[in-house]
């Protein structure tokens, strides 16, 4: 792989998550929240079971490599994406909701520390500060702090999706880094839909099959759930949980430059510093020390 590229994928990953979250504001109004999680996994399992065949990918023997999988596939996808999308349909206002979920790469790091090894200074520790204040001045706009106190069981769901993804990702690095990528996130959709096929049972399958939700669906499938997953599998693997974690604070800023252009919602001076912030933070974090 060349230098070039390598470089790049950091920034592709940030691109390519980012647009989650305008596919899903534009898939939700037409299906549940835990039926339309499923559709997408039931959709992305064979089309990635056949990219695995096309590559050559190596199936794993090990049942503890499939067991371990599944278990990252329902904290990474099922869990995380279970609980962010359940919070938004249930009210809880999409500002708030990245606040939240902004506070990954913190707890991410935390876990690295503890279940990795991996060391914690305080040029780290200062830009991960530095990230969350950042991401706080990109989303304030959005934030409503007057039914907060309504929303107890919504923000105790995407605290629970935040935790899911930074364990699960600390997890997938330590239990399965040696077997194959594409195969393994193969095992990982079995996980997702072991969480939130039950959970359809709880929702009415009533799906408008619009050109807008056919369009949503169809990205997030090829574009979240086979393309920047496997980029987030690639970065972890390559690199410290910690560093890679630090890029999740690019995406609030990532899909307020989206939602500026797409949706003509604004930007505010506040923001724009924020954003500067965020990216002087990534940069504290990722920088190799001498």
């Amino acid at each position: 792989m060349s230098l070039l590229l390598r470089s790049a994928m950091p920034l592709f990953f940030v691109l390519l998550w980012s647009t989650g979250f305008i596919g899903s504001k534009m898939g939700a109004p037409y299906a549940p929240p835990m039926v339309f999680l499923s559709l997408r996994f039931l959709i992305v399992l064979p089309i990635l079971a056949l990219v695995a065949i096309a590559a050559g990918s190596v199936w794993p023997k090990s049942r503890a490599i499939v067991a371990n999988s599944i278990f990252v596939g329902m904290l990474v996808h099922g869990v995380y994406l279970g609980g962010v999308f359940w919070a938004i349909d249930n009210g809880l206002p999409a500002g708030m909701t990245a606040i939240i979920v902004g506070l990954q790469p913190v707890i991410s790091t935390l876990f690295a520390a503890l279940l990795l090894g991996e060391a914690l200074d305080r040029r780290h520790a200062a830009g991960l500060a530095m990230g969350l204040a950042g991401v706080f001045l990109v989303l304030a706009p959005g934030i409503d702090l007057e039914h907060i106190a309504l929303r107890s069981a919504e923000i105790a769901a995407v605290a629970l999706a935040v935790a899911a993804i930074s364990f699960g990702t600390v997890y997938q690095k330590r239990a399965i880094r040696e077997a194959d990528l594409i195969s393994t996130t193969v095992w990982q959709y079995v996980g997702a839909l072991i969480v939130t096929l039950p959970l359809c049972l709880l929702e009415p399958w009533e799906v408008a099959w619009t050109g807008e939700f056919i369009f949503a669906l169809g990205w997030l499938v090829l574009v979240l759930s086979v393309g920047a997953i496997l980029l987030l599998m690639i970065l972890i693997r390559r690199g410290a949980v910690s560093q890679v974690s630090s890029l999740f604070y690019l995406v609030p800023v990532a899909t307020s430059i989206e939602s500026y252009l797409l949706f003509g919602e604004t930007l505010a001076p506040l923001q724009l510093a924020g954003m500067a912030l965020v990216a002087l933070a990534v940069v504290i974090i990722r920088l190799k020390p001498r």
